[in-house]
């Protein structure tokens, strides 16, 4: 995930007295909070006493003057690096302390007050489930309301996510990002204001191994089916004619599990699929289609005379990969964009091995490219878990007892109050954040060329390997 603070404010305050400079922290480009120095110094005392000064990245010291324009810039490039730096140690980073932090910040910037309220879910199928929650329940508390409401069991609620989407006219989802720790989704959702925006519960591993775990349970099997025929119907899953007649005589016997286990042997069955976007492969500027899933990246891309072709990029062949940001330019302007305005143009590139001696950049350029980065981490992280022997549900997050255990063991801990409240204005938000998990990423470098651009990540599940592979 890309923590930035792409812009600072000067504001009023609270009572007509002196100025201040607020902070509006961006996760991957779009505005989640707006705090000052200050709350962010509180946070990271909170920090110093629960894990010690040498865990932690230098925090930018205190000023006994006013700051100038230069230095007020100087403290807002080393507070985004130290924002970044805490986000992506897998300690600090999935702390309850930073996480209670960001959903308070963002509660308090939106101005939500702490109430009762009932929050629509959708089903794969359209499906609506009506929970009653509070704006401050963060993502798990969502998640499980929803499993409670649809009788899903405890054991089988971390197979499953919620993802923020947007509805398309044909019913389709175009995905903006898996709801994440650090959010209250209540707020997420209400604060874009517009109804094309949902909330969607949808499984959230890749392997299709996985399915017999949740194919036992009538509820699971019913919401793999829901998700599979809604995704046969619009298109992301392949399907021949006869293949599709098949479908079709189990559909009408109500053979779920028949359905299903047809389903696993097709094309993109279980892939994540994208809004259609443009890539520099195979060629400059080429329009392609994007699915995630089966531990790969499809690209199709229609031929003259409507050939469709695809290309397959596997993950365990991605030496790295990072997501970019910039804003353009006005045409015929050589001053610098101003920070946080402007439509930003998202690019995610890889690096392939395409044959045994060769690494190639691969670029695809989409408003999804932070979606498409989290698949790719998550196919990661699921395939450094089998590796290692481990059992997906080690890497979910449960509730025993009322108290949140994470998968690293670390209790759940009392979060620090904002030290003040930030201004009152709200901002609309065109995109929500997503998070790129530690587990399985090491930064290797940083692009020099785009100040907004997150580091580079190594990809720990790369495996050399030869021609005769590819």
């Amino acid at each position: 995930m890309h923590f930035s603070i792409p812009e600072t404010e000067s504001r009023s305050g609270d009572s007509g007295g002196s100025a201040y400079v607020a902070y509006n922290i961006h996760v991957n480009g779009v505005l989640h909070c707006r705090v000052r120095y200050s709350q962010l110094l509180g946070l990271h005392e909170q920090l110093r006493k629960e894990y010690g000064a040498n865990v932690l990245p230098a925090f930018p010291p205190k000023k006994l003057f006013s700051l100038t324009p230069a230095e007020v810039e100087q403290r807002r490039e080393q507070l985004e690096k130290y924002m970044q730096a805490v986000r992506q140690d897998p300690l600090l980073g999935s702390s309850e302390t930073f996480n209670s932090f960001l959903r308070r910040a963002q509660q308090e910037t939106q101005q939500v007050p702490t109430e009762e309220v009932s929050l629509e879910v959708l089903l794969s199928n359209g499906q609506k489930v009506l929970v009653n929650v509070l704006t401050s329940d963060q993502t798990e508390d969502v998640l499980e309301a929803v499993a409670a409401k649809l009788d899903l069991p405890d054991d089988l609620i971390g197979y499953f996510s919620l993802f923020l989407v947007r509805e398309k006219e044909d019913g389709a989802f175009s995905f903006v990002r898996k709801l994440q720790e650090f959010e209250l989704p209540y707020v997420s959702v209400t604060s874009l204001r517009s109804h094309e925006y949902k909330i969607v519960l949808r499984k959230s591993y890749w392997d299709s191994a996985y399915d017999d775990d949740v194919m036992e349970n009538r509820v699971g099997l019913n919401l793999l089916y829901a998700q599979t025929v809604s995704d046969i119907e619009h298109g992301w899953i392949l399907v021949t004619k006869e293949q599709h007649r098949q479908l079709k005589s189990l559909q009408d016997k109500v053979s779920k599990k028949e359905f299903l286990r047809l389903a696993q042997t097709l094309r993109h069955y279980g892939y994540l699929r994208f809004d259609a976007c443009v890539a520099d492969f195979p060629e400059k500027d080429c329009p392609v289609v994007v699915s995630a899933g089966n531990s790969e990246l499809s690209l199709q891309l229609r031929l003259p005379g409507q050939q469709l072709r695809e290309g397959s990029f596997r993950v365990t062949r991605m030496r790295c990969w990072r997501v970019t940001s910039s804003v353009p330019l006005p045409s015929g302007s050589t001053s610098s964009p101003s920070r946080g305005r402007g439509e930003v143009r998202l690019e995610l590139a890889f690096e392939y091995l395409m044959s045994k001696d060769r690494l190639q950049w691969v670029t695809i350029t989409s408003p999804q490219a932070i979606m498409m980065s989290i698949c790719l981490q998550s196919m990661v992280d699921e395939l450094m878990v089998k590796k290692s022997g481990g059992s997906i549900r080690k890497m979910l997050r449960r509730r025993v007892g009322g108290t949140l255990k994470r998968s690293d063991s670390q209790q759940a801990v009392k979060s620090p109050p904002l030290l003040e409240s930030p201004d009152a204005s709200r901002e609309s938000m065109g995109k929500l954040s997503s998070k790129l998990s530690a587990v399985s990423l090491r930064g290797i470098g940083s692009p020099s060329t785009d100040a907004s651009a997150s580091a580079v990540h190594g990809n720990f599940a790369f495996e050399g390997i030869g021609d005769e592979d590819l």
